[in-house]
């Protein structure tokens, strides 16, 4: 095996023999790393364009532009457009050189952003089955933890309270990686928990169900009854000694982008809030996707304490929005741990770099960063995530800076975040419920 390992990386790119992993030499796991160290991928947001092309009529290059130009088309995608099949398969082929770790979890949105009538209920459970068997072709022996996403649904938002189509289209292609138990209340709700190492628990939630645009669940006390079922879950969890990861696809707390505004509708972001305070001893980690963008947030107790480390993963699609500033280079990401307690270690972020890969007309991924080591932080816990977090809200914060070129995966390192801009991110970073968000906010 070692073998068949080494051959493949000596017909790569030179580059691709120094990113294999961060040097570490000033981590405290350092010298138990290659024995003792659990990892894991986390990929998110594919939105997979299956009508991108290169053309010469720039509108005409994919339909999740909406019309709009595409920018700088090439074989590996274009910013105004959701991923070529080329791109995602290039993220696949990078990550199949490293060593395989324990898993992998996936935090939703597989279908392109284009409007509804372009799509179906067929059509997005084919490119969620698209996903799906390339995620197992590249991977067959790698266990594989989704979440569903916004767009996994069709129209997109829409994700109902009961069984239906999908839910039960996932349940089957997803078979392969979950228990019985968990695809009975995957097919029943979008939901599920596994037990996946010893002592760790998995815990998928369906976060669209708290979704503003998701007008199925307005003025739901408790869809699907998943609230209950979260609690019941995290409980037994507790009688059991188990650890618990969190994994979802739109995220708690308040998005670093926007005035004022949480991801989900506030009154679930609360509950959701308050609920992980009171089992912050038992939650190792949150992960999410949904934004885009590369964010962190930590979650303090009542009393400030830090008690939980949350973590937003950028998106493999490079689309925006034609009125935004900027976007973000494709990226995946592989998490460090500590099998004692299931504690994160490190992030290590990968990235390419959309621009060059067209015209140089190949793939090279690269590291954009450790955490530990872009920040000097010993490891990637609550307590050291507080301490980045108060340094980045110091004025004139170098770390601030590094930070938001981060957040945007390398996109335009001319690109500031200033005033307004700074506080929406410093505040998003370290407050997640309401009083202590606007607090931050009026300084």
């Amino acid at each position: 095996m070692h073998q068949g390992v080494l051959f493949c990386l000596v017909g790569l790119p030179i580059h691709l023999l120094v990113v294999a992993a961060p040097t570490l030499n000033n981590s405290p796991y350092d010298r138990k790393r290659n024995n003792n160290i659990g990892k894991f991928w986390h990929i998110s947001d594919l939105h997979l364009d299956p009508t991108y092309h290169v053309t010469e009529d720039r509108t005409k290059v994919c339909l999740s532009s909406k019309g709009y130009p595409a920018s700088d088309p090439g074989a590996f995608g274009d910013f105004m457009c959701d991923s070529p099949y080329e791109l995602i398969e290039s993220a696949f082929k990078f990550m199949k050189h490293f060593p395989q770790p324990d898993f992998m979890i996936w935090t939703g949105d597989s279908p392109p952003h284009v409007p509804a009538a372009e799509l179906s209920t067929k059509q997005v459970i084919d490119v969620i089955a698209n996903t799906t068997n390339t995620i197992r072709a590249f991977f067959p022996t790698l266990p594989v933890y989704p979440a569903v996403g916004n767009h996994d649904y069709w129209p997109q938002d829409q994700l109902p309270t009961t069984t239906n189509e999908i839910y039960q289209a996932v349940a089957k292609l997803w078979s392969h990686w979950l228990q019985p138990e968990a695809l009975a209340t995957l097919e029943a709700g979008g939901f599920y928990s596994q037990l996946i190492r010893p002592h760790l628990r998995l815990v998928s939630l369906n976060t669209i169900l708290y979704y503003g645009p998701d007008k199925v669940t307005e003025n739901m006390t408790d869809p699907a009854g998943q609230l209950q079922w979260l609690q019941n879950t995290l409980e037994a969890s507790r009688q059991n000694l188990e650890k618990v990861y969190i994994i979802a696809h739109v995220p708690i707390g308040y998005l670093p982008y926007a005035m004022a505004t949480t991801a989900m509708r506030e009154v679930y972001n609360e509950r959701l809030v308050e609920m992980f305070r009171n089992y912050s001893d038992l939650i190792s980690g949150q992960f999410y996707g949904h934004t885009h963008r590369d964010s962190l947030m930590v979650l303090l107790d009542h009393q400030g304490k830090p008690v939980n480390s949350v973590f937003v993963t950028p998106a493999v699609t490079p689309i925006k929005n034609a009125r935004e500033p900027y976007s973000n280079n494709p990226a995946v990401r592989l998490y460090p741990y500590d099998p004692a307690d299931y504690g994160v270690l490190d992030v290590w972020q990968y990235y390419l770099n959309l621009t060059e890969a067209n015209h140089e007309g190949s793939s090279a991924w690269k590291l954009e960063y450790s955490l530990t080591q872009a920040f000097q932080l010993a490891d990637a816990r609550p307590k050291s995530l507080h301490a980045l977090a108060l340094a980045l809200a110091q004025p004139a914060s170098k770390a601030f800076q590094t930070y938001f070129r981060h957040f945007m995966v390398s996109y335009n390192d001319t690109i500031t975040c200033e005033g307004a801009c700074k506080t929406i991110q410093t505040c998003a970073v370290m407050f997640l419920d309401h009083d202590s968000y606007f607090a931050c906010l009026k300084g």
